[in-house]
């Protein structure tokens, strides 16, 4: 028997939480100490996601079928068995996407009412000017 398929706007908005493991998730596979080093990096510290944040997230994403563990472990010699890694759905991808894009129309929400400019150029320490 065929699922369902989820309709993605149903589930918006998601949980500061949500997103953010949902878009560490979107540029690979990981396991959940790498989903925290990657949502504390990819908001300059900003975030900072405690284990018990963490995990209750990933259990509801794993219930509500957005996530799921991954069979595939890197080289065990180089990796913890102990590890569970973690991937997108297609269902995952598909709110993750439609969150991006209602994050977008609140920043062209925000910028029409002259509340933040454009987004800068920004130099990266090391790139090339």
């Amino acid at each position: 028997m065929a699922k369902p398929k989820i309709d993605p706007e149903s589930l918006l908005p998601l949980t500061p939480a949500v997103f953010h493991v949902l878009l560490a998730l979107a540029s690979g596979e990981r396991h959940g100490y790498a989903i925290m080093q990657e949502v504390a990096t990819s908001t300059e510290g900003q975030i900072k996601m405690g284990p018990g944040t963490l995990y209750g997230t990933v259990k509801r994403l794993l219930e509500a079928q957005l996530i799921e563990e991954s069979d595939e472990r890197p080289d065990p010699h180089l990796d913890d068995d102990r590890r569970r890694y973690y991937r997108l759905t297609g269902a995952g991808e598909e709110v993750v996407r439609a969150e991006a894009r209602r994050y977008e129309g609140i920043v062209a929400l925000a910028r029409g009412k002259k509340l933040i400019g454009k987004a800068a150029l920004v130099s990266l320490p090391g790139a090339c000017a």
